[in-house]
């Protein structure tokens, strides 16, 4: 290659690596309608290409047939629980700013019925002043509280917002599950790869996504409905309320749900509600723990061949970075990480998958 062609190439990598931070620029405002529509059209390639196959190859009809299912079996879902959240939410905080629900009295009668022993513990470390930790406990449930009602205020407020974005996914997804392998293969001979190589790492891309988002969105549906359930048997106020937020911690492996729950077990033990506390524990532990136990491995651990350990610390790296979006963000980017480095440098024998999982960068 000559000097001048040597520049003209430079300098076109250059134009190339600018318009694409620009327009890169461009959509991050709606990077999450980007986002999920990318995802959603993963998740649901397959029944695309088999809808393609049976309607004769029209994919514009499949890719609609396709669109109407996700919205029938994902949106829809989603937005009646979003109105019964908003509601269920902003009855929560009326009824904690009324005194109706007063967490810091319930907090008083857990303290009254400890032992003396324990007192004294909590004397030892300088938490023997219930009015105070009373005090703080019911200021931060009025926060609390008030957080989900400005949040349910907003979403109303940012209706124009979510429709332009709501809109855009729907039409990305469209287009993406119509032209998918096009696209596809397109990026695939961008790629300044080997073939060997663009097949890995893509599938990998492809897996993590699919096992990532189905497999959370399994659990934490499965997790929420389970102490939804519970909650509504034994009757606590706001069953609904707290089955969401149960499934929404549950994105957090081994300690999700967990964080609801066992605290209104304890509470129930030390206020004299014995049967219901060991009832609710013996249903967290062995019926809603043992959801997470059961399907996480097999939906999330077992395809993205990841250890539990990576998958909760990218999770929490991701939300901390990226808010919900980042329980898929943060196992893909995870999975991409070992899969670049398999490449580079691939496992000992017997450790590695398989030859064929575990392609060498030739140096």
């Amino acid at each position: 290659m000559s000097q001048s062609s040597s520049v003209h190439y430079r300098t076109f990598l250059l134009l190339l690596v600018v318009v694409t931070i620009a327009f890169g620029w461009l959509l991050w405002p709606f990077y999450g309608a980007v986002f999920w529509g990318a995802v959603l059209a993963i998740i649901f390639a397959p029944l695309q290409r088999r809808l393609v196959q049976r309607i004769g190859g029209r994919r514009n009809l499949a890719a609609l047939i396709t669109l109407l299912l996700v919205l029938l079996l994902v949106i829809l879902p989603l937005i009646v629980i979003s109105g019964s959240l908003v509601r269920e939410g902003a009855n929560l905080y009326q009824s904690v700013k009324s005194g109706q629900i007063n967490f810091g009295a319930y907090f008083q009668q857990a303290m009254a019925a400890l032992p003396p022993s324990v007192h004294d513990l909590l004397a030892r470390f300088d938490l023997a002043d219930i009015p105070s930790l009373q005090e703080k406990l019911s200021a931060g449930a009025m926060q609390a509280s008030q957080f989900l009602a400005t949040q349910a205020l907003n979403i109303g407020q940012d209706t124009f917002q979510f429709v332009i974005s709501f809109g855009i996914m729907l039409y990305l997804l469209f287009f993406l599950l119509r032209d998918g392998p096009l696209l596809s293969a397109r990026l695939k001979r961008a790629m300044p790869l080997s073939d060997t190589h663009k097949q890995h790492l893509l599938r990998k891309f492809t897996t993590v996504v699919r096992a990532t988002v189905k497999g959370n969105v399994a659990v934490a549906a499965a997790q929420g409905a389970l102490g939804g359930i519970i909650f509504s048997i034994l009757s606590i106020q706001g069953a609904l309320l707290w089955g969401v937020i149960m499934g929404f911690l549950s994105l957090l492996p081994a300690i999700g749900a967990g964080l609801i729950w066992a605290p209104v077990a304890i509470y129930f033990l030390l206020t004299g509600a014995t049967v219901k506390g060991v009832a609710l524990i013996l249903f967290g532990v062995l019926v809603i723990g043992m959801v997470d136990n059961v399907l996480r491995p097999i939906l999330v651990g077992k395809d993205t061949k990841m250890p539990d350990y990576v998958v909760l610390i990218s999770t929490l790296g991701g939300m901390a970075l990226f808010g919900l979006n980042g329980f898929v963000i943060g196992p893909l980017i995870a999975a991409l990480f070992m899969a670049s480095w398999d490449l580079f440098a691939p496992p000992v024998d017997g450790l590695a998958d398989s030859a064929e999982d575990q392609p060498r960068v030739e140096k």
